[in-house]
């Protein structure tokens, strides 16, 4: 079956680095921490104190107080960001395109927070008081099913669940779902929100959770030699994805587009990669394969980047098997050392910020890198933004089972 060209035509943010695509992008740009203290919950007691919170979304601005009442935050963040980038699309949904406009989201855990409430209330006063909105607030595929039915979309309506990788899969089948004809138009990325005792606690225990309580701004360094650790983070990135003549058809402006993806599986454990980054580096050549360029022809990777000791170090290495001599002329940075590691909602941040560097021509920078790590040793971006010529470019991600995401964007020209 001949692939149709797919391209970005909207874009929507909920970040730690603001709510709206503007204010987010200013703050990456401008190379500005989203990290602080964890104001969500009494922290005191915990290990890491820290995190990347969207701190200026208030649900009532978004929702009635009913709806916001009964939809879970990570649910709120994936409508916001989604109606956001359908409306930077100036896509219409009408009664004669709907069947053909999809929704594939990203969202590594779902409602955990609601979990937690409701396993409280079942405790403290037993199950008859579990709220009835308990099961339709926390599963995973509540994202993608309410933005669908706030839009009107009536074509696939999916919800990948591949842990960190999730918004970048999410993309990727998005993409192949235009591709291959079975949708016209797919709003997709990821989104997340777990900032609570059980998804801290949890993920501090698998000391995977930077301790840098005392300075939260410089908490998240990847490359680093002194990176201790990821910073969790929320939020939600959606893209309106959009077959090329169908765009072209209506006016649309246009981002990038979306050439290939990959996916592939380590193999080898519950959380951590192997040294020398294989499954990586499989995902990286399978999303290149698919998208038909060479390794030399990448300018810029937006990188998995999470500021943990053995993700930067076999991500670095993944990327020298993978580019070889041309390594050495990339320019990569991690997006994470502003916004934190949003779990699921990760690649759909990911791929927004990197639709908007190609559309842009400026790469984000990598902040707090001071002493770069002996093994991570590239071009990192550091501190800075860098103004420059980008016509290929990827984001990569990285997920526990050992699942890996790769997504190739180009510069558009017709």
């Amino acid at each position: 079956m001949l692939k149709r060209r797919v391209v970005v035509t909207g874009i929507g943010l909920v970040s730690p680095l603001g709510t709206g695509k503007e204010k987010s992008w200013n703050n990456l740009i401008n190379g500005n921490s989203g990290v602080g203290p964890i104001t969500r919950f009494d922290a005191s007691e915990m290990r890491s104190q820290i995190a990347a919170e969207v701190t200026d979304f208030e649900p009532l601005d978004h929702f009635d107080k009913k709806s916001a009442k009964h939809l879970d935050l990570f649910v709120q963040y994936g409508i916001v960001a989604a109606r956001f980038a359908v409306e930077d699309s100036g896509l219409s949904v009408t009664d004669q395109n709907r069947e053909r406009v999809g929704v594939i989201t990203g969202c590594g855990m779902g409602g955990l927070p609601t979990i937690e409430k409701n396993h409280s209330v079942f405790l403290g006063r037993g199950s008859k008081r579990i709220s009835p909105f308990f099961i339709p607030m926390a599963i995973p595929n509540m994202a993608s099913g309410h933005i669908s039915m706030q839009i009107g979309a009536k074509g696939p309506n999916l919800a990948l669940s591949t842990a960190c990788a999730a918004g970048t899969h999410a993309v990727g089948d998005a993409m192949r779902s235009i591709a291959f004809g079975y949708s016209d138009v797919v709003i997709t990325g990821g989104t997340e929100s777990v900032i609570c005792p059980l998804g801290v606690g949890g993920f501090a225990s698998m000391k995977a959770l930077s301790t840098r309580n005392d300075d939260p701004a410089k908490a998240s360094r990847p490359f680093d030699k002194d990176r201790d650790g990821f910073i969790i983070a929320e939020g939600a990135g959606m893209l309106v994805l959009e077959e090329l003549e169908h765009a072209l058809a209506r006016g649309a402006d246009i981002y990038a587009e979306v050439i290939g993806s990959g996916a592939s599986s380590d193999a080898h454990h519950i959380a951590a990669p192997p040294e020398d980054g294989n499954g990586a580096v499989r995902c990286m050549q399978a999303a290149l394969e698919d998208a038909g360029i060479k390794p030399d022809e990448i300018d810029y990777i937006n990188a998995h980047g999470t500021s943990t000791p053995l993700n930067d170090r076999c991500e670095t290495a993944a990327i020298k098997t993978v580019f070889g001599e041309h390594a050495k002329k990339l320019a990569i940075s991690s997006t994470k050392s502003m916004t934190g590691h949003a779990l699921g909602a990760a690649g759909g941040l990911e791929a927004a910020f990197l639709a908007m560097t190609i559309k842009e021509q400026i790469a984000p920078p990598t902040i707090n890198l001071e002493t770069p790590s002996v093994e991570c040793d590239l071009d990192y971006i550091p501190h800075v933004a860098r103004k420059m010529k980008i016509n290929h470019a990827i984001s990569s991600s990285f997920g526990f089972g050992g699942t890996n995401g790769v997504v190739v964007l180009k510069r558009f020209d017709s």
